[in-house]
């Protein structure tokens, strides 16, 4: 009977703990972007083409459970379109290119009131296609990279009047990875046929120069928020005797809001802590 008291007392504990352990709120956005976008990539034609670019964006932040004071994952996925002429207008590029990246980093909450500063390291996936509606014999040029990055945020929380509303800047610069590239004039039918060489090569900042600014404000109205704010993405690539650009500014407009994930077997502790990915 001893043992068995003993039992109980250690398994009450356990529940107690865990029942007190930290509610850890998921932190989603739900953007588009619509702006101007410049690209060139000298494998489809040696000129630039200058016009516009659109984009949806999935962002997905929470505290890690390990240690949810001091550090907080992240998720990224974007999908854009950029289409632009030449300086003639008669001949258009298109791109299209999707990305998946996601993130942990270390933060430091409360430096001065209401802010938080993280910076961690992060791992990204792309893909995507240029295509030129004029060269007919290399009509499209083909883009992939993994990458691991390096990134940061500084995110401030404040009122204006009764609104509470958190700013947060973020920068993505990719350190090294691994990108496909085709030879000058190589045909995607010779690749077809078996010419696999040379195709994959080092990314880093002297080949693949890759860099993501992005500026938002979240209007919070309870749980759910309104997200303005400006997106700027660089890539500058040079291998192969092929030159790729592409730059973009953006407007980005969104709806924010967090959720708790809660199991149903526990109900969370009226004590328990509450610890936001951003605040």
């Amino acid at each position: 009977m001893k043992r068995v008291a003993l039992l109980l007392i250690f398994v009450a504990g356990l529940l107690k703990l865990s029942a007190q352990e930290p509610i850890r709120p998921v932190s989603s956005a739900y953007m588009i972007e619509a702006g101007s976008s410049q690209l060139a990539d000298t494998y489809l034609s040696p000129m630039k083409y200058g016009g516009w670019s659109a984009a949806l964006a999935y962002e997905r932040m929470q505290a890690m459970r390990f240690d949810p004071e001091n550090w907080v994952m992240q998720l990224a996925i974007r999908g854009e379109v950029d289409r632009a002429l030449n300086n003639l207008g008669n001949v258009a590029t298109w791109r299209a290119n999707i990305s998946a990246r996601w993130a942990m980093m270390h933060r430091w909450r409360q430096l001065a009131p209401g802010l938080t500063l993280a910076v961690g390291g992060a791992t990204g996936i792309e893909g995507g296609c240029f295509y030129n509606t004029r060269n007919g014999n290399n009509p499209a040029s083909a883009k992939a990279a993994w990458t691991i990055d390096a990134t940061a945020f500084a995110a401030y929380n404040f009122r204006l009047g009764k609104l509470p509303l958190t700013l947060r800047y973020q920068a993505v610069l990719p350190v090294i990875g691994v990108f496909f590239s085709p030879q000058y004039d190589e045909l995607y039918y010779e690749i077809y046929l078996g010419n696999h060489s040379g195709l994959a090569h080092c990314a880093w900042f002297g080949s693949r120069f890759a860099m993501t600014n992005l500026l938002t404000v979240d209007m919070h109205f309870g749980a759910t928020s309104l997200r303005m704010g400006y997106r700027n993405e660089i890539l500058s690539s040079k291998v192969a005797n092929i030159v790729t650009r592409a730059t973009t500014h953006a407007f980005v407009l969104g709806i924010a809001h967090e959720w708790l994930s809660l199991s149903r077997r526990t109900a969370p502790s009226t004590d328990a802590r509450i610890i936001s990915a951003l605040y």
